[in-house]
């Protein structure tokens, strides 16, 4: 039985062995979850069929992916709990140890830029492209008067139009002109905003720049919707090997692409997460992600890492995270409106900070654990309950078989499968 303080924290020491409905009470106690939220949480098909069979074609069933809880978060003075949905091991308990190692130097401390988004009109068939994009530039005034009401939703929540430019590109097909339009979507992730400024507002352009217009698109680069976290890890907390050991791992990652690209995946794997479990389009969030690693010309770690004059180890990131609290799929799917409950997020630039304050303790566990005791023991223990799952194990079984491939060394299909048939329980 966890005892919660009389200050609210995310802390809940012990909270992985609880079982799931004192697990859901405390959650619904710390986040002030309604009934109907809770309930949410301990059903195991908190989505109707119906519901389903709406929000995309040719609805069979269910993919269901576990929905966790990371603790221990600090995010900018508060105390926050972070909803996960994902299928690997140890991402949740590795982010959960993370922000537990940086609480004594205060947590995550985050920011998020303006929620504006860039969409992009193409233009084609254009004589001379250069001469046509300087005129556009000209028109400026005109082309955002013209966009202005077809902007007009967006703007009665305070968001709109903020700027707009056209510029030339050499492409295999020929010169090209791409009109580019800047919208802030407000708590949207932005894309039906955006997308309905740009059909609405393109015949505008064809009228005054010629040619033909293809392309109306939101672009998931969202270079003007940056977020970034910093944390500080006491070289006392995480020890001074520990401290070169990341060092030593992110400057692997800044000189070698193919070490990058891991690194960046496992920044990835705790903002995907968050993503999914908010009903947000982690695909979104992914290609925005890669393409800003890639921005300066070369494909770099998305974050830094540098050794404080006291010796501590200060971590930083910096990334583009459309995401949205609004719109979407967030309002069709329940647990993703139960999930931004638990986080107590009022804005989408809340919710940016937390997601980046998670990449960040993602990347810092996936170093300290590779350049130091290695990857593999904490991730495999914890793979070895899939293994017995996998195998046909069921309840205290599962926990049985894991611990004794565990304890030899040998986890795989095989092995599960003979202890399962010693046991007298196969498949």
């Amino acid at each position: 039985m966890i005892l919660m303080a009389l200050k609210k924290s995310s802390a809940l020491s012990g909270f992985y062995k609880l079982g799931r409905k004192e697990k859901i009470r405390l959650v619904k106690k710390f986040c002030s979850l309604s009934k109907e939220q809770a309930q949410v949480l301990a059903s195991d098909s908190p989505l109707a069929f119906d519901t389903a069979n709406r929000i995309i074609e040719n609805v069979l069933g269910f993919h269901p992916l576990p929905f966790a809880i990371a603790t221990n978060f600090i995010v900018n003075g508060r105390e926050v709990l972070v909803p996960m949905s994902i299928e690997e091991p140890s991402v949740v308990a590795a982010a959960s140890n993370a922000a537990k190692l940086c609480r004594d130097s205060g947590g995550f401390f985050a920011s998020a830029d303006p929620p504006i988004m860039i969409g992009q009109i193409q233009l084609v068939g254009l004589g001379d492209a250069k001469k046509a994009a300087e005129e556009l530039n000209c028109a400026k005034t005109e082309i955002l008067s013209a966009a202005a009401p077809f902007a007009e939703n967006i703007a009665s929540y305070g968001g709109g139009l903020r700027g707009f430019c056209a510029r030339a590109i050499e492409t295999p097909r020929g010169g090209m002109v791409i009109a580019e339009f800047h919208i802030d979507v407000r708590d949207s992730m932005g894309a039906n905003t955006v997308n309905t400024i740009l059909e609405g507002v393109a015949p505008k352009l064809r009228q005054l720049a010629g040619g033909k217009v293809r392309l109306r698109i939101i672009s998931n680069l969202a270079a003007s919707r940056l977020a970034r976290a910093t944390a500080v890890w006491k070289k006392e907390t995480i020890g001074e090997d520990a401290v070169e050991g990341v060092l030593d791992a992110w400057a692997f990652a800044h000189s070698d692409i193919f070490r990058c690209a891991t690194h960046n995946k496992g920044i990835m794997n705790g903002i995907d997460a968050v993503a999914l479990a908010t009903g947000n389009d982690w695909r979104a969030v992914e290609a925005g992600a890669h393409a800003y690693a890639a921005i300066s010309g070369r494909y770099l770690p998305l974050t830094n890492y540098k050794k404080l004059p006291n010796g501590d180890l200060q971590g930083s990131i910096e990334l583009p995270l459309a995401v949205g609290t609004v719109g979407g799929a967030i309002r069709s799917l329940p647990t993703a409106q139960v999930a931004l409950a638990i986080l107590g997020v009022k804005s989408a630039g809340e919710l940016a900070c937390i997601m980046a304050s998670v990449g960040l303790a993602q990347n810092f566990a996936a170093l300290r654990a590779l350049s130091t005791e290695g990857i593999q023991r904490g991730h495999m223990e914890l793979h070895a309950k899939n293994i017995a799952i996998a195998a046909g194990a069921k309840g205290a079984q599962i926990e049985k078989i894991a611990k004794i491939m565990v304890d030899e060394k040998n986890i795989s299909s095989k092995r599960a499968a003979e202890l399962l048939k010693s046991s007298g329980h196969s498949k």
